[in-house]
């Protein structure tokens, strides 16, 4: 089954190995394995990297904000040249559809962690001009938009500021996708109020199944079905078991989040958003051939064909449709 993922942060190793290569990566997407699984679209995140690395053991290059998107844009937009056959940018829906009618998937451009927009809208203007249909609000540090979901109570009590309300109306209005994934309880309900077009959490699961903050409450998963919006299950065992500390992630993890955002917010609120390339541990689906593990898992449990669809593609294709422009 075709299928469109939210969420991948495949270009930042483009950058912190060097290999900047498309095709065939060491990593875990890469265009090969997405044809053979037969995917639709990918959304490549630009990850803003952070020293926070360095206490992971990461590999942390410096490089200025703008330097290091310019060059992730590049990264994308040149592989996509070169294997133009197989996979090209898209930027809304009929572009996509324009892709998937000449044989093609499509590659949307997206920036995670908006601490580069410096409280400037001619900056959210100036990515949208480059190819860029999402920015991820937030990550683990306020910035100007708002407070992130890490680790502190109080940031989790506050919300988006008076530059984030007027950026994410901003970004409705030209044709961008809001994404709540890493914002702060606060800062999801003021976009929820803000938003006048469905947004989206491109890779969060479900609180009431795994409580790690990351993840959605109930209350959170209706609003966000009722605003029109998709939530993408992601793959990460931190975010998907019973208990916070899992390094495994099975199928019928990942399917239990998936049935219970259907469950909560109904059938069109569940998407896919992987984190491919920006999570580790045992992981049952570890690329994008072994998606369609999940469709089998969920026919099997009884789940109609017509949900699964809208879990592999449909939701996140209605989105697209209704938010880029």
């Amino acid at each position: 089954m075709k299928f469109i993922d939210l969420h991948c942060d495949t270009l930042m190793n483009t950058y912190l190995s060097g290999k900047e290569g498309l095709y065939e990566t060491d990593g875990m997407v890469d265009f090969r394995r997405m044809k053979e699984a037969g995917q639709m679209a990918q959304f490549f995140a630009i990850w803003m990297l952070s020293p926070d690395m360095r206490q992971w053991g990461g590999d942390y290059k410096e490089i200025s904000d703008e330097d290091y998107i310019s060059r992730l844009t590049r990264t994308l937009k040149e592989n996509l040249e070169k294997h133009e056959g197989i996979i090209a940018l898209a930027r809304n829906a009929p572009e996509m559809l324009a892709n998937e009618k000449a044989g093609r998937m499509s590659a949307f451009l997206a920036i995670e962690d908006g601490r580069s927009v410096l409280g400037d809208l001619a900056n959210i203007d100036r990515y949208y001009e480059m190819g860029v249909r999402l920015i991820t609000l937030t990550w683990n540090h306020e910035n100007s938009l708002g407070w992130p979901n890490y680790k502190n109570d109080d940031y989790m009590a506050k919300g988006l500021k008076p530059f984030g309300v007027e950026a994410v109306r901003h970004m409705n209005g030209i044709g961008m996708l809001v994404d709540v994934s890493h914002l702060s309880d606060a800062g999801f309900y003021d976009v929820a109020r803000a938003a006048e077009r469905p947004f989206v959490a491109s890779h969060s699961n479900c609180r009431a199944i795994c409580p790690h903050m990351r993840n959605l409450t109930d209350d959170m998963i209706r609003l966000l079905a009722d605003k029109g919006g998709v939530m993408g299950v992601n793959f990460a065992p931190a975010f998907i078991g019973p208990d916070v500390e899992t390094k495994k992630t099975t199928v019928e993890m990942i399917c239990a989040h998936l049935k219970h955002m259907m469950n909560v917010g109904g059938e069109d609120v569940a998407a896919l958003g992987s984190d491919f390339d920006g999570i580790s541990g045992e992981l049952e689906v570890s690329d994008p051939t072994r998606m369609e593990l999940i469709f089998e898992r969920l026919s099997k449990e009884g789940v109609p064909s017509s949900a699964i669809e809208k879990v592999a593609w449909k939701n996140a294709a209605r989105v697209i449709t209704e938010s880029l422009k």
